[in-house]
């Protein structure tokens, strides 16, 4: 069943604002950019802790340049209610480790899928491990991410490890078109491959 996960996003901010709470919300973040309409949309109904945890990247520079930008990003950004930061382990062995035996697969499909079980894992286990009230990722705001196999697999997580997974697909409401406004707004850098050493690759095939 496809679900409208930004109409359960509606509903879950609305309930919460009935009972007059903010509750904390642990957000993994792939880049600045992506996370830049996120935080605009939630940094007024969440006390929000971005988690950049991405072992994926490909190069090293590449890695601590969109590190350091969402940091930066965080600093500019006058959200009403304080957004903190959390930098993950940048484990490349466990990514290589998670995707072997699909490296030749074509972006979108299974490699990508345990890719994202991979980060959303680690964002449930500490946010558990934190005491947050939900966790959720950024990635739904790209055009080319599977929104619906990233709700299923925080959904599961959220059983597994006792945390609320918040439901969302943030490429809706024009989310995406705001997060380019935005990037250029603040002069952020943006990435024009996914981030794996395989997507960059597909990329440098494209542009032969």
């Amino acid at each position: 069943m496809n679900w409208n996960y930004q109409k359960i996003l509606e509903k879950t901010i609305e309930e919460n604002q009935s009972k007059n709470v903010i509750p904390t919300l642990f957000l993994h973040s792939c880049c600045a950019p992506c996370s830049s309409y996120v935080l605009e949309y939630l940094s007024d109904y969440f006390k929000i802790t971005v988690f950049y945890y991405n072992p994926n990247i490909y190069p090293d520079e590449e890695y601590e340049k969109r590190a350091r930008e969402q940091e930066e990003f965080i600093r500019r950004f006058p959200a009403k209610n304080k957004i903190d930061f959390v930098q993950g382990s940048f484990d490349k062995a466990r990514f290589y480790e998670t995707v072997r035996g699909l490296e030749d697969m074509p972006e979108g499909g299974e490699r990508c899928f345990r890719c994202y079980e991979l980060r959303l894992r680690e964002a449930a286990e500490r946010a558990g491990r934190m005491g947050m009230d939900y966790f959720t990722t950024t990635l739904s705001i790209s055009p080319l991410k599977n929104a619906q196999k990233l709700n299923e697999i925080g959904a599961r997580l959220a059983e597994e490890y006792g945390v609320s997974y918040l439901h969302s697909d943030f490429k809706k409401k024009d989310g995406y078109k705001r997060s380019v406004e935005l990037s250029r707004e603040y002069g952020m850098y943006r990435q024009d491959y996914c981030g794996c050493v395989f997507s960059q690759n597909r990329r440098v095939r494209k542009e032969k």
